[in-house]
């Protein structure tokens, strides 16, 4: 793949008192690729996220974004944080209808409210639903409307942390029918984060192996899956344990 890094991260290290959690030497994401990040539970993945969200700063290190460099403790402009937005495995929704969730984001940034709202509804399946409150939607539900929520602000990066965990597979089916479309129709690009390795087949053009906060392996996903260069990886994909 030859496009150009949209995400340059450099000697990037989170700590949390004394104890280091994320440890990135050199690490690149792709401007339009859908990048699954896949590992064990508690190996950084979700930490990765929130650094490249902008939501925390790294301890030591840089981040570079769309050509544009920011330092450990660096503020970032809010025209900035904006292109990037995060789906988490549970979303938080307000307590207002459907509708209004996916009309909050447009209505903070001060932009007009037409009728993206109902065609990002119709999009995951919500149509019908618009009127009702949202904190009373199921799990598969309420995920997609966090994808509608994410999808009307157009991100040029879109962050999933985990969007189909515990869901049944007709939602999960409809969510990933969601994400190639974005990726696709729009060019966002997407950093999934899974424990399913069969997802990250379906949708990734790269897969990332990440352990004890580092990255492993990074390839595309048929020589990820097929010929792992890293033992550790080839442990990871025969279903071992990895630690």
């Amino acid at each position: 793949m030859n496009a150009e890094p949209i995400f340059e991260v450099r000697n990037v290290t989170m700590s949390y008192g004394k104890r280091c959690v994320l440890a990135i030497d050199e690490f690149d994401i792709l401007k339009g690729e859908i990048l699954a990040l896949v590992g064990p539970s508690g190996v950084g993945k979700s930490t990765l996220l929130r650094i490249l969200n902008f939501l925390e700063p790294p301890t030591t290190g840089l981040i570079r974004f769309q050509g544009r460099t920011f330092q450990s403790g660096q503020d970032v402009p809010l025209s900035v944080r904006r292109r990037v937005t995060t789906v988490f495995q549970k979303p938080v929704l307000l307590r207002r209808s459907v509708e209004a969730n996916v009309a909050y984001g447009l209505q903070l940034r001060g932009e007009r409210v037409n009728g993206q709202v109902h065609a990002a509804l119709e999009a995951v399946g919500l149509a019908d639903l618009v009127k009702q409150p949202a904190r009373t939607l199921s799990s598969g539900e309420a995920q997609r409307l966090a994808l509608a929520r994410a999808m009307i602000l157009r991100p040029d990066v879109l962050l999933l942390d985990e969007p189909t965990a515990n869901l049944d597979p007709y939602n999960v089916g409809l969510i990933e029918k969601m994400v190639r479309q974005i990726n696709t129709e729009h060019g966002t690009t997407i950093v999934l984060v899974t424990h399913n390795v069969f997802q990250a087949k379906r949708l990734a053009g790269r897969a990332a192996l990440m352990l004890d906060g580092r990255i492993v392996e990074a390839a595309d996903v048929h020589r990820f899956f097929e010929s792992p260069r890293d033992e550790r990886t080839s442990a990871f994909v025969r279903g071992e344990m990895v630690y």
